[in-house]
């Protein structure tokens, strides 16, 4: 598998709302209710997406070209961190965070946060991520983690 890190283009807006939604509808769902996917739903199309990459430092992961999966930061928090179901546990999300790391590194950042949800929680404590608190959007519920970064 050889797979491309780089930053988000506008013009990935549409390919990263696609692994976004399908990672929800076919990973998520497992462990959420049709009500609350519907409602992340609304914050991935393709407008919203372009908008958040004008607001964050957004990577893609590509694939032979094809856009796979997605990670941003956002000052010092991590934030859509999905890849597309048909890709997933091949490292692409490890390789995703290795680069938000990297940049945060850059960036003097000493810890890094990152909601997680119930599905990604193990991904992130394999990383090194600690929970630290619970937090619910109505019945949504999002872990909190942290994680101190050693500098480099």
């Amino acid at each position: 598998m050889d797979c491309t890190i780089r930053p988000a283009l506008a013009d990935d807006a549409a390919d990263i709302s696609a692994v976004v939604l399908r990672a929800l509808r076919e990973t998520n769902a497992k462990d959420y209710t049709d009500e609350i996917i519907a409602r992340v739903e609304q914050s991935f199309g393709p407008d919203a997406v372009r908008a958040l990459i004008g607001k964050r430092t957004v990577f893609v992961a590509s694939i032979g070209g094809r856009v796979v999966g997605t990670a941003s930061l956002d000052g010092s928090v991590v934030r859509t961190v999905f890849v597309a179901p048909d890709v997933q546990a091949r490292g692409i999300g490890r390789l995703l965070m290795a680069e938000i790391e990297r940049i945060a590194r850059e960036r003097n950042i000493a810890v890094l946060t990152v909601p997680s949800s119930v599905t990604a929680e193990t991904f992130y404590a394999r990383l090194g991520f600690k929970a630290v608190r619970d937090s619910y959007h109505g019945d949504e519920r999002t872990i909190i983690m942290e994680r101190a970064l050693e500098a480099s």
